[in-house]
């Protein structure tokens, strides 16, 4: 989307007619003839361009305009800016009959390069590709690997292979992998001499520094893409060009040339010969120039890797890491493709690589080139193939349909892989309500190639629910939206909260899920068990609105969470964090009590060494201090009344387990005695009673006393609120004689004897 500014200005340039468009190029004709090539003249030229870039139909210019415009690309003592925008106005008029660039004619390097992509933008007019990277190719033989027009002319080499692979003649292709092995693997670590600094400038000042990695260490290894330095110098420029074209080179002068193995042919090949890899080895043997880039090209990607795993100082570098993982996952298949040896050597990497960037959102477009590899290998690759279309077609269109580029390198992955699903297919027709997602909110760019992608999605088990899909593809793309703006659904549809069938159905819910618990947790294991503990933390505030509905979810929440503990007491230790940030929060409260009272008490019985070896003193006092300040927050009285009242039994069980955890780390019971001192003196006040009924001050009101008396006895508390399984088992409880009746027995007539001393 552009600017308001940007889009008055487009619309400017669509509107205005032939009869000013050639004033306006008359005016610019005087300009050229000039001798003086002002300020004046780049901003015609840029006015210029934005015209005839701005409409989809060609623009027609006079030939005087034409001529002047090559005249003076032409130039040797042409301001660059404005060569550039001649070369850009001309490659916007391609392909045309007027134009008449002479390559041959050419001595700069910078003006090769845009007379170049002048005559690139033509096609292959007259031969005129051919003719361009002949004259590239003379300039590789007559200069070295550093000469600094190279920098210039490498990016048109590049582009002449893409347009015209059969170009280069076998000596001359032989030419190229040589300068391409030199530029990628012996470019310089030192960084480029800056610019003179004038006269304050020292000698010591202009000394170059040495080349750093992305994360700020010095770089130890050879110059990549992804190193870093204030300047670059030539063949660093060179190191990242040749990067760029690799690819594409790597394609044209594979030993099958331009195009690639058959699917089933190479998974042979690869099967036949990965059981000899690991007793043979290029590194000891001189290798032709072909398969000394490719062995280079595979040490590049591989280094490429190891720098991703470095974590970036600047936006912009990470943003690099990525492209640069896109590119040499798709170098590295190339290899794989024309020499199976390849292989062997990089499936750990790629999985290892696979395995760190699944789980990130922000490199999810890596994605695309891993599974392409995984899958275009086949059982070489030894992948579970259905594992990786369940994480592409699942989590990444319902988690990423907001991304325009994204979406269409997605699509784009389904069409170009449609012979590799064979047996697959029917997974990638049954996610086609998640590919919808892409569509729906990324339609006009996207309608074409789901017009392609159609047929293949197609089946009768899909056609009536993909054309109701279709017919309701608006509604789709309203509800993305809302879900971009943090509109809650239960929100949306408040307004039917009180309808009567509404509500029946909420009567029936804290039924259906005391079944859905009693069964799922005969079949839960530990790692499910923490997911449906987290899940009832989420989603306790985050329910219909219908009347009494929360309330009686809740209950069933709470005593569920609970349950959930019994089964797997390191429940509490595993998701400490996430209790933390459950307990860091007041808001709703009130309405989720019962549940803020189960994870409490869950927490004063659970996070112990006796459950979990673990637990760590650290997380005992970071227990503490989000409790005490919850305790403090739920407290207090305020005038506003913007807290609403609190139950009393939240309170009651907030100091018990504060006393449990002080029990449990020493160092806690002066804080934890000074809180119960205030929670038993508040209980007296006045205050409380419009906050808490007499009932509820006078259950405060003891349990701070009780729990005051056994802090001042600290072995008894800990063997009275974290008895050993011992003490828990049923004998302690039936036998008379044991230790448990007489130890609380004891402690009751302390608590009592102290409490009688106490005014009332």
């Amino acid at each position: 989307m552009f600017s308001a500014g940007a889009e008055s200005l487009l619309h400017q340039a669509r509107e205005i007619q032939d009869e000013e468009l050639k004033k306006f190029c008359s005016r610019i004709c005087k300009l050229l003839q000039a001798e003086d090539l002002g300020p004046d003249t780049l901003d015609s030229l840029q006015r210029l361009f934005l015209i005839i870039s701005a409409t989809k139909y060609s623009r027609r210019l006079e030939k005087t305009c034409v001529d002047l415009l090559q005249a003076t690309l032409g130039l040797p003592a042409c301001p660059e800016q404005l060569q550039v925008l001649c070369a850009a106005i001309l490659r916007e008029m391609s392909p045309s009959d007027s134009l008449s660039l002479a390559w041959d004619h050419t001595q700069n390097s910078r003006q090769l390069s845009l007379v170049a992509s002048v005559l690139l933008a033509q096609g292959d007019r007259n031969e005129e590709v051919r003719a361009v990277g002949q004259g590239v190719l003379r300039a590789l033989e007559s200069r070295q690997p550093e000469g600094p027009s190279l920098r210039h002319l490498l990016p048109v080499m590049a582009k002449v292979v893409v347009l015209s692979p059969g170009t280069l003649q076998e000596d001359q292709a032989t030419l190229l992998s040589k300068r391409l092995v030199d530029w990628l693997r012996y470019a310089s670590l030192q960084q480029g001499l800056p610019h003179s600094g004038g006269f304050f400038s020292t000698p010591r000042a202009r000394q170059p520094g040495p080349v750093t990695e992305v994360d700020g260490a010095v770089a130890t290894d050879f110059f990549t893409v992804l190193s870093s330095g204030h300047r670059f110098t030539d063949d660093q420029w060179l190191n990242v060009q040749a990067f760029s074209m690799l690819r594409a080179w790597l394609l044209h002068s594979g030993p099958e040339g331009p195009g690639t193995l058959d699917t089933d042919d190479r998974s042979e090949q690869e099967g036949s010969t990965l059981s000899v890899i690991s007793a043979t080895s290029s590194a000891g043997r001189l290798l032709p120039p072909r398969e000394r880039l490719r062995e280079v090209a595979f040490e590049y990607c591989q280094r490429l890797i190891e720098q991703s795993n470095r974590r970036a100082l600047r936006k912009g570098d990470s943003d690099l890491q990525k492209a640069c993982l896109v590119e040499a996952v798709l170098v590295l298949d190339v290899l794989c493709r024309q020499d199976p040896s390849f292989l062997y050597r990089s499936l750990s990497c790629l999985k290892a690589l696979h395995g760190r960037v699944r789980g990130d959102p922000a490199s999810v477009r890596v994605l695309l080139p891993l599974a392409h590899f995984f899958l275009s290998h086949g059982e070489a690759a030894a992948v579970d193939s259905e594992a990786v279309y369940q994480h592409l077609f699942t989590r990444i269109p319902v988690e990423q349909f907001h991304s325009p580029m994204l979406a269409f390198e997605f699509i784009q992955f389904c069409r170009d892989n449609l012979h590799l699903f064979s047996g697959h297919l029917s997974t990638l027709r049954l996610s086609f309500p998640n590919l919808f997602k892409f569509l729906a909110w990324n339609s006009p760019p996207l309608t074409s190639e789901f017009v392609a992608l159609l047929p293949a999605l197609v089946d009768a088990g899909t056609a009536l629910e993909m054309l109701h899909a279709l017919l309701d593809l608006p509604c789709l793309t309203a509800v993305l939206d809302l879900q971009l703006r943090l509109a809650p659904l239960h929100q949306l549809l408040q307004p039917m909260a009180g309808c009567a069938r509404v509500a029946q159905c909420a009567q029936a819910v804290p039924t259906l899920l005391q079944a859905f618990f009693s069964a799922v947790t005969q079949v839960a294991d530990g790692s499910l068990i923490n997911q449906l503990a987290l899940l009832l933390l989420g989603r306790s505030d985050s329910l219909y609105p219908a009347p009494g509905y929360a309330a009686g979810v809740h209950s069933v929440l709470s005593s569920q969470f609970l349950a959930l503990c019994t089964l797997k007491p390191s429940l509490v230790v595993e998701l400490a964090r996430d209790l933390l940030e459950f307990l860091g929060s007041v808001n709703g409260l009130c309405s989720r009590a019962s549940l803020v009272t189960s994870v409490v008490w869950a927490i004063g019985e659970y996070l112990s060494v006796t459950y979990d070896r673990r637990c760590t003193v650290e997380q005992i006092n970071k227990f503490f201090e989000a409790l005490e300040a919850l305790l403090f927050e739920v407290t207090q009285c305020r005038p506003s009344a913007a807290l609403p009242r609190c139950p009393p039994q939240v309170v009651t069980v907030l100091m018990t387990t504060l006393t449990k955890l002080a029990s449990r780390s020493q160092d806690l019971i002066p804080r934890a005695s000074l809180l119960l001192s205030k929670m038993r003196t508040l209980a007296h006040s006045p205050a409380t009673s419009s906050t808490h009924s007499e009932e509820g001050a006078e259950a405060i009101r003891t349990r701070a006393t009780e729990l005051l008396t056994l802090l001042k006895m600290p072995s008894v508390a800990q063997f009275v609120l974290t008895p050993s399984t011992e003490v828990c088992s049923p004998r302690y409880h039936r036998d008379a004689n044991t230790a448990l009746p007489l130890a609380l027995r004891t402690v009751s007539r302390l608590v009592e004897r102290e409490a009688g001393l106490m005014p009332g």
